[in-house]
């Protein structure tokens, strides 16, 4: 068999062989070759080129056989410190304290330590490298140590962690049964990949959920300190007629027993003594009260008066809330009645004792009135009081925010911070009555651009009528009117926010006409209208017609604060009402001249969410009320800022004196005590150290306060503080 000369297949060594064959053939054939041509010379010249190549040949399969055996030598070490290197990244994370898992950007498990899937056994005995993540997430969303919400099954949770891997970077918390809880972060790596560590925060929101438990029981117990202040004894019953809350003077006027006042008592069970030992006024009964009691829907007010004994008649009064539920008030009227009943007799005395009689009569009277102008001073300073605390509580709230809370703590939280708004609401309503009955209101009369009036008015309703979809109009007006701005502005928003509140369906429309040297305000409405029997009731406190708003909405203090602002400012009022069309208040205001114009109200801004507003920015509050300036502070630090604080302004000035460093801003209470006043300190600090970001929080809207703040160019932030005025103040660092 012949072997061929050139195969790919043969070895170095057989190609050499073969060519020094070749060449001994070649060689042989020269010898004998007997031909004078030279064709055997040239034979032995081509055998001598061959040997050349071969061995040129042979010399270059060598190197290159040199070149494979040193790389495969540098692939083998290649091989080993790769391994080595996930060795040692096996280690590493093995470390971490907290579960660490990788996916690779297929989704596949590369690899986890043993702390990932701790909290559930059953799924980590499963993890193994190449796991898919929608698998892993089916385990999860199946096993037996995961806690689910109200509500929701395994698949939906699937679904729902499934959605949040689409994300990059993602952060929430899982819960484990046994009341344990996971954080679970998860981000994306450079080549697509994702990175899930796992961190145990149970302690974390046992802690937090223990201190917020604290600051609600902290609110209940300013709430029921606010009832026990009241002179007046108080009971609130639900919709089944069922005691939810009272006061200790309830059971002091009806000498109760201790045992009969509790939570969820029956209205029957507490006052079935009202049946035996009171007497009640002509025209009410004990079966008339049980009556309006158990009646369903609206209920209308009920007053009527009850003896009890020979020596002390209470007023009761009794309305109607909108959830169904009712509160009963129980005054002590025997003073009064007794004077009545003492004038009463000096008229049938005799001539010569009528002196004796006017005198007490005299005497009476003055009681009355100092009774009464006692009751209006209590209101005045207990709704000043108590939106000190009730402002401390709102921010305290705010700080808490919403970080590892779950969805019904959110809630309870959102319904808390809605509570205490609405209290402060009806607490600063009560202030504006007493201080407009008072005669104590101050007013500042000047030029009023009604334009700019109206449309910042446009812009502060127009979410309310959208949300019931009413059609909200504000026509513009550029005529400048003789007014106080702030009491103005107040008035317009009561009769915009009652036209929007009683109003179904149609639209609000608000204008103003010229009428000579006056501008007459108009507030159109197609709501039920008021019928002409109850369009003097509709301006009392507390008077709501036919009303199906929440208390949250008022009380009916609006329009009783809109017709005596207008009899302090001089404005007439009118009304134009037809039943089931509509209704039209009517505000008359003199015209103005123009020139320089008094500034409006400042208004909120819109809330942006709790944010890191000043990061690394410092704030310095002097506040002498502890619990505001714990509360401020809070608020502040959850924004990022450091805060600095002191209780008066002399402290304050050594602090700043022995630190050396100049705050960002200064928030100053104006009134601190027996020293210097914010205004005095925040002197002192400009005259030391140049302008200073500031603003002087105080609840004393008097001109004083007002005209000495301006004239040292000082911007005020009025209490109660709302969370989103001092988030502007801030935002503006």
């Amino acid at each position: 068999m012949i072997e061929t000369l050139i195969n790919p297949a043969d070895s170095a060594e057989r190609r050499a062989e073969k060519l020094l064959t070749i060449a001994e053939a070649l060689m042989r054939r020269v010898e004998q070759a007997t031909d004078d041509s030279g064709a055997a010379y040239a034979q032995f010249q081509r055998a001598a080129l061959l040997e050349d190549q071969v061995r040129e040949r042979t010399h270059d399969l060598g190197r290159a056989l040199d070149l494979l055996n040193e790389s495969n030598a540098r692939l083998a070490e290649a091989t080993r410190e790769a391994e080595t290197a996930r060795q040692n990244l096996s280690n590493a994370i093995e470390t971490v304290q907290e579960g660490f898992a990788l996916f690779d950007r297929e989704d596949r498990l590369v690899m986890c330590n043993s702390r990932f899937a701790m909290h559930m056994p059953d799924v980590h005995a499963q993890l193994q490298p190449g796991l898919s993540f929608p698998d892993y997430v089916a385990k999860v969303s199946r096993s037996p140590h995961l806690a689910l919400p109200d509500g929701e099954g395994g698949p939906d949770w699937a679904q729902g962690r499934l959605r949040r891997h689409k994300d990059r970077h993602v952060i929430f918390n899982v819960r484990i049964t046994g009341d344990s809880w996971v954080q679970v972060s998860e981000h994306r790596t450079a080549d697509g990949g994702t990175v899930i560590l796992q961190t145990d925060v149970t302690d974390i929101i046992r802690a937090e959920r223990h201190e917020r438990g604290k600051l609600l029981d902290d609110q209940a117990r300013v709430i029921r300190a606010t009832l026990d202040h009241i002179n007046q004894g108080i009971s609130i019953f639900d919709a089944e007629a069922r005691l939810v809350g009272w006061n200790q003077r309830l059971g002091t006027l009806l000498s109760l027993p201790m045992g009969r006042l509790r939570i969820g008592a029956s209205f029957e069970y507490l006052f079935s003594r009202f049946q035996t030992e009171m007497q009640f006024d002509t025209g009410m009964s004990f079966g008339a009260l049980m009556a309006w009691v158990a009646g369903a829907g609206s209920k209308a007010p009920l007053e009527f008066e009850v003896r009890r004994g020979e020596d002390m008649i209470l007023d009761v009064f009794a309305q109607g809330m909108p959830d169904g539920g009712f509160v009963f008030s129980f005054t002590d009227v025997t003073a009064e009645r007794a004077a009545l009943e003492a004038l009463s007799r000096a008229n049938e005395t005799l001539e010569a004792r009528v002196m004796e009689r006017t005198l007490e009569l005299e005497d009476a009277l003055a009681h009355a009135e100092r009774a009464n102008a006692s009751r209006s001073r209590f209101v005045a300073a207990a709704s000043h009081d108590l939106l000190q605390p009730l402002s401390a509580a709102k921010l305290f709230i705010s700080s808490i925010g919403g970080e590892g809370l779950d969805s019904g703590a959110q809630v309870a939280l959102d319904k808390a911070q809605n509570a205490l708004i609405s209290v402060e609401g009806i607490l600063d309503a009560l202030l504006d009555i007493s201080k407009l009955e008072s005669g104590k209101a101050a007013v500042s009369v000047g030029a009023v651009n009604l334009d700019r009036l109206l449309r910042t008015l446009a812009e502060e309703f127009a979410p309310m009528a959208a949300a019931k979809g009413l059609a909200l109009k504000v026509v513009p007006c550029g005529v400048v009117v003789e007014s106080d701005p702030a009491y103005l502005r107040r008035i317009l928003q009561n009769l915009i926010g009652n036209a929007i509140r009683y109003t179904a369906s149609g639209r609000v429309l608000v204008g103003a006409r010229r009428r000579g040297g006056l501008v007459r305000l108009e507030v159109w409405d197609t709501g039920p209208g008021i019928p002409e029997e109850a369009q003097n009731d509709i301006f009392k406190e507390f008077h709501r017609l036919n009303a199906r708003a929440s208390a949250s909405e008022g009380m009916g203090l609006g329009l009783a604060i809109v017709e005596r602002a207008c009899a302090l400012l001089g404005h007439p009022l009118g009304l134009n009402s037809v039943v089931g069309r509509g209704t039209c208040f009517m505000v008359q205001v003199p015209s103005g001249a123009a020139g320089p114009m008094l500034p409006l109200p400042a208004e909120l801004p819109e809330r942006r969410g709790v944010q890191m507003l000043a990061t690394e920015k410092i704030a310095f509050l002097v506040e002498n009320d502890a619990e505001l300036r714990r509360a401020l502070g809070l608020l502040l630090e959850k924004w990022g800022m450091t805060v600095l604080d002191a209780a008066s302004g002399e402290e304050a000035l050594a602090l700043i004196e022995e630190i050396g460093i100049l705050p960002d801003i200064f928030l100053v209470d104006h009134q601190l005590g027996d020293g210097i006043t914010g205004i005095e300190f925040l002197g002192r600090i400009r005259a030391a150290h140049g302008e200073v970001p500031a603003r002087l929080i105080t609840a004393n809207r008097g001109l004083d306060v007002r005209a000495a703040a301006t004239a040292a160019g000082i911007e005020i932030l009025y209490k109660p503080i709302d969370p989103r005025a001092l988030e502007a103040v801030v935002s503006r660092l």
